[in-house]
């Protein structure tokens, strides 16, 4: 772990992470035009976000800030790898991590574990994903904040847990165990052909929020773990169709069952990818 790393995660325990992200939140969801178009325009230049992917580049067509950062894309921008057994990237992002787990431990970075049972806040639930496949994704601020299916499949159930809210960038990835196992979170599990799998949305510092289309916006609550079953109801989405999104930067981790899933040679850390590209293939 270098110097640099430790100081900033140490500067981060020391910020109230859970106070300015609900004063972003705030900031973020005012529609006084001089407030959100001034930070649209800082957004755009300091992350260099390419607006001609946007469905508008407009700024006239987003009430607010939440709304440009959670911007839809033009049609055919993001095409889906449609080959049948194909698994496509569920965002637009940079790849972490991605591998085998090793019985209930996911690596996170070099030299640092972190077990799928506090991932999931559930060691029988972990149990599904002994020696399975994982990615994990990153989400960086300029990039596209929608969520999408990696595969078909039926939504079986979702636990949100609450958590800190570290950033997940790669520094503080390598410089904090557990870190994804530690941020607020929502689980979202699934039944596919191939058979279960698990997407998670990873909060971090700064995240006004996760959202989902079949429950809305996932409000924090103090220490409480919400569990909710689906499995009766047919909430089913095709590959590439959205699922959900995240006000600001952040991580999707994907967990697959043994023997389930195979990567692409070309899916490695640190590479980058685009939501709908072929990222695996099914068993």
């Amino acid at each position: 772990m270098n110097q640099s790393a430790e100081i900033f995660v140490a500067l981060q325990r020391l910020l109230p992470k859970h106070g300015l992200s609900r004063l972003i939140a705030r900031a973020a969801e005012s529609e006084r035009p001089w407030l959100k178009d001034f930070l649209i325009n800082r957004a755009i230049d300091a992350f260099d976000i390419d607006m001609q992917e946007a469905i508008t580049d407009d700024l006239d067509y987003y009430p607010n800030f939440n709304s440009f950062f959670t911007r839809e894309l033009k049609p055919g921008v993001r095409p889906i790898a449609r080959a049948k057994r194909s698994l496509v990237s569920p965002a637009d992002g940079a790849i972490s991590q991605a591998g085998a787990i090793n019985e209930n431990r996911i690596l996170q970075a070099k030299g640092i574990h972190y077990s799928v049972s506090r991932l999931l806040g559930n060691s029988e639930t972990a149990r599904a994903y002994e020696n399975g496949s994982f990615a994990t994704i990153y989400l960086s601020p300029k990039d596209y904040h929608r969520v999408h299916m990696p595969a078909a499949g039926k939504l079986l159930s979702s636990r949100y847990i609450p958590g800190d809210l570290f950033s997940v960038n790669d520094k503080t990835a390598q410089a904090l165990p557990g870190l994804f196992a530690r941020n607020e979170r929502l689980v979202c599990e699934f039944e596919s052909e191939q058979g279960q799998f698990a997407l998670v949305f990873v909060g971090a510092m700064l995240v006004a929020g996760i959202e989902t289309v079949w429950s809305g916006f996932e409000t924090p609550g103090p220490g409480v773990v919400r569990d909710s079953d689906f499995s009766h109801q047919d909430l089913r989405f095709e590959k590439g169709e959205e699922i959900g999104r995240f006000r600001f930067g952040s991580t999707v981790i994907l967990l697959f069952q043994k023997e389930q899933v195979d990567w692409e040679d070309s899916f490695k850390p640190l590479s980058a990818v685009q939501m709908g590209e072929k990222i695996g293939t099914c068993r």
